[in-house]
């Protein structure tokens, strides 16, 4: 028979102690809300400004721990083209599988698996860390928003202007004077 559990209590932190899952047997799970408020460095261009929020569900195979959820949070960023800051909404899906180093009922150490990155690993205390995990897919979600808006001008390349807000007289163009005959045979 196996036992469900939710817990619909709102979890702060990114660690969970699975040596009770675990022994409940397969198709066992528990729900969390997430609240984080911080999950550290993301990118360069990148901070979180809201705290990262959403349900996760953790099941047992058997053999392991699948984790399963969606995280949201927003983050300032800076403009590809323009460099101004921009807030956008990351949303994060989560699919992963976590590995025990630890045999829950007899407490000895189990084979490394070969292709297992070590951020799938639950600890010999049975405790599931998320944080490293998390923290990957959020910088790599958070990559689809390189610009402010989908049409913006940039900054000017000869004098610095931002040009959405400062159009500036400079030249459209400055060609290479090596390129000018290329150029005349596009025209015709």
């Amino acid at each position: 028979m196996r036992k469900h559990q939710s817990t619909d209590k709102t979890h702060f932190d990114l660690q969970f102690n699975v040596a009770q899952l675990l022994k409940d047997g397969v198709g066992s799970f528990r729900h969390y809300d997430l609240t984080v408020e911080s999950i550290g460095t993301l990118d360069a261009e990148s901070d979180m400004i809201s705290p990262m929020s959403g349900p996760v569900k953790l099941v047992c195979t058997g053999r392991t721990i699948f984790v399963t959820g969606t995280l949201k949070a927003t983050v300032e960023k800076s403009c590809g083209r323009c460099l101004a800051p921009f807030n956008a909404e990351v949303v994060i899906e989560l699919e992963e599988e976590f590995f025990p180093s630890i045999d829950i009922h007899s407490g000895h150490h189990l084979p490394n698996e070969a292709d297992v990155d070590e951020i799938n690993l639950i600890d010999e205390q049975h405790i599931l860390n998320l944080h490293e995990v998390v923290r990957q897919e959020f910088v790599l979600s958070g990559e689809i928003f390189r610009y402010c808006k989908a049409d913006c001008l940039g900054l000017c390349p000869v004098c610095g202007r931002d040009r959405n807000t400062d159009p500036c007289d400079c030249q459209k163009q400055n060609i290479d004077s090596r390129w000018t005959n290329l150029l005349t045979l596009s025209n015709n």
